[in-house]
């Protein structure tokens, strides 16, 4: 009304034209004609103009307008509609032309779509969101945490307390861990699935390290044990954007109610174990979700079963078998250490990178997505656990090669390949020597054949050179197929009288 007031005056008062007025005002010149029409239609002067005040001057200027006695129109129960929304398919269109079936001289599409959204304006922040029934379950942890007093040493610790929420229906979930690690983590969310019977078809946390390694706006990297879980249960995980606190609504909505409910409502109650203060916390959990809403009807309860239990799909028959997932690059011998305890891997992926998934009772090893490895789990610390068809060739013979494998490998060789590996036996203190001993023998046998081996250690019997050396210098000048030398005879001393003896040539026997 100051700008048509304005016009006026410059207009009237002034005797500027309509086009410089309009130039003065910012607006054009058919809005200054149509300004002075009214003025005009009305009757007004620029006397009268000044005495009045601007919600006189709109009156007369625009009159109301009298349409005639109108049809009342049926409104409908927008919490009604509201509620109809949730179900899948269910549309803003379909529940207009049921509506206009009904009656038919009702508001028209756009009005209906119109009033349905003021109406929606009036709810709290935590209903503005639309969700489908059984679709997005949000979970979180709250802020403050409950002490828990040991009885015997009077230590506090601190319990994280875990709250899933579902998203059509608001229904609660809420349970105490002592951490927000990886097993906590997980097990909260079964026992989550489980609290609501089924699963829904998306899960939307925070971005903890428990569950999101590497957030992105786009594609956020899951932590490997957390994508299993959701693997297992059929559920896709789409993580709240970093820093976007509406992504999640739902459950910083329920995070403050549960704070406010429920650990309000324990704050001077003192807990000594964690099963006690979750007794507490699931008889408050039902009186939350049994309370009436203000501004809808029902309560939690009551919309979840008749929104989201339906819509929910079944739980997997087996629970979800919890393993921990470690990166390793395979070191030279062929084992990977997980928390103090070897286990072999296939030598060919030496030097290469593994992932090492390990449970309560499995440890399994995976390359390139392709299991190659699995072992009983082993609480052993410094242990080791080794397969046989994990070693080379030579690593496994030579683990096999015990002594008295050898002393059977030396019965079956040959009568002289036997009696060198008992000659050596007994010259040697511990009896893995001479097993040692055996695997040289072995290889020279495969190298030359066992007939040259039972002949080279014929002739080391013969002259006396009992040792790996002197039989592979045999092998290898090729004696052992030379006829064996003939034993030299020892020549007696003569007796005679005409020989000196050696007392003859002593300095104090010679004569002078």
């Amino acid at each position: 009304m100051r700008k048509i007031r304005e016009v006026l005056r410059l207009v009237w008062s002034c005797g500027l034209g309509h086009r410089r007025a309009g130039l003065s005002c910012g607006i054009g010149k058919t809005t200054v004609s149509e300004y002075l029409r009214r003025a005009e239609h009305a009757g007004l002067n620029w006397i009268q103009v000044q005495e009045m005040d601007e919600e006189e001057l709109e009156r007369l200027l625009y009159p109301a307008v009298d349409f005639g006695q109108q049809p009342k129109r049926w409104m409908p129960e927008w919490s009604e509609i509201h509620m109809e929304l949730r179900e899948k398919g269910v549309t803003l269109l379909l529940l207009w032309q049921e509506y206009h079936d009904r009656w038919p001289e009702g508001y028209g599409y756009s009005q209906f779509c119109h009033l349905y959204r003021k109406w929606r304006k009036r709810l709290n922040v935590s209903m503005r969101q639309h969700h489908r029934a059984g679709e997005k379950l949000f979970v979180d942890y709250a802020g403050p945490t409950v002490p828990i007093v040991d009885r015997k040493t009077g230590e506090v610790a601190q319990a994280q307390v875990f709250v899933a929420v579902l998203g059509a229906s608001n229904y609660t979930y809420a349970e105490a861990t002592w951490t927000q690690d990886l097993r906590d983590w997980t097990g909260s969310h079964e026992r989550a699935f489980r609290f609501m019977g089924g699963v829904p078809e998306v899960v939307v946390p925070d971005n903890l390290l428990s569950g999101v390694t590497s957030p992105c706006r786009y594609d956020p990297d899951l932590n490997r044990t957390y994508h299993d879980l959701a693997v297992h249960y059929g559920v896709s995980v789409i993580p709240a954007r970093v820093r976007r606190a509406k992504d999640k609504a739902k459950v910083e909505t329920g995070v403050l109610v549960v704070e406010r409910w429920i650990l309000a409502r324990l704050r001077n109650q003192t807990f000594f174990s964690l099963d006690d203060l979750n007794r507490a916390i699931r008889e408050l959990l039902t009186d939350l979700n049994e309370r009436p809403f203000k501004k809808l009807p029902g309560c939690r309860r009551s919309q979840f079963e008749a929104l989201d239990a339906p819509a929910l799909r079944p739980l997997p028959p087996e629970p979800f078998p919890f393993g921990e997932w470690r990166r390793r690059t395979v070191p030279p011998d062929y084992h990977v250490e997980i928390e103090g305890h070897a286990y072999s891997v296939p030598y060919t992926l030496v030097g290469k990178k593994v992932d090492v998934r390990f449970g309560a009772e499995t440890v399994e090893c995976f390359y390139r997505g392709r299991r190659f490895a699995s072992h009983r789990r082993s609480r052993e610390a410094g242990g080791c656990t080794t397969q046989r068809e994990h070693m080379p060739v030579s690593h496994r013979e030579y683990a096999e090669w015990t002594p008295d494998e050898a002393a059977k490998w030396a019965a079956r060789s040959g009568p002289s390949v036997a009696g060198v590996v008992a000659d050596l036996s007994s010259r040697k203190p511990h009896p893995f020597q001479a097993a040692r001993f055996c695997a040289g023998l072995k290889g020279l046998g495969k190298r030359y054949g066992m007939d040259r081996l039972e002949r080279a250690c014929e002739r080391a019997l013969d002259i006396g050179g009992v040792s790996y050396k002197s039989i592979r210098s045999i092998l290898q000048k090729g004696l052992d197929r030379l006829p064996a030398p003939e034993q030299e005879s020892v020549a007696l001393p003569v007796l005679h009288g005409n020989i000196r003896g050696a007392e003859y040539y002593q300095e104090e026997a010679r004569p002078c």
